[in-house]
């Protein structure tokens, strides 16, 4: 079963993998287009800018709640990095449940908002906005779930932060 559950979520990666990288290509030929429109053929281009813009949102968001992994998040972790493993998970906790506290207190009211904004759309595309912002409501709940996720992990014992091999192949070289 756990095995299958392994091979299921790899599915779903590689999948959410994809699904960024054709955003990412349509973000980047909508691009593409509308520099030719604008500075070649001197056409309007505010649909192609209007796209491209979609899709830089749609993919930070989504990217950022399905694709990035814990480990490649940018972090300021001097402090972090420098104390013993159970404070580490003390940190975890804390931070986590911090981050989750905060995103569902925010939650009603982000979905409020994005419900509410279906009475307009875009001004090329004509796209609602509902729909448009709908990618946030996905992005925290997902980042509550993680975060959730890694507080357990926390609890369990496991390091949110385990050694760089890297580093940890340079400091036993120098024994």
């Amino acid at each position: 079963m756990m095995r299958l559950l392994t091979r299921l979520a790899h599915w779903l990666r590689l999948a959410a993998e994809a699904v960024a990288g054709l955003m990412l290509a349509v973000m980047f030929g909508a691009f593409l287009v509308t520099i030719l429109f604008r500075y070649v053929l001197n056409w309007p281009a505010g649909r192609a800018a209007e796209l491209s813009s979609v899709m830089w949102i749609w993919l930070v968001l989504f990217g950022a709640a399905f694709v990035v992994r814990e480990r490649e998040e940018i972090r300021f972790d001097i402090l972090y990095g420098s104390v013993p493993p159970v404070v580490r998970r003390a940190f975890m906790v804390l931070i986590a449940l911090g981050v989750v506290g905060l995103f569902l207190l925010s939650l009603p009211a982000v979905y409020d908002y994005v419900t509410f904004m279906q009475v307009q759309r875009t001004a090329y595309l004509r796209i609602r906005y509902d729909w448009l912002f709908s990618i946030y409501v996905v992005f925290a709940v997902a980042v509550i779930l993680r975060y959730l996720w890694l507080a357990v992990r926390a609890v369990a014992g496991h390091d949110p932060l385990p050694p760089d091999p890297l580093h940890t192949e340079i400091t036993e070289s120098r024994r």
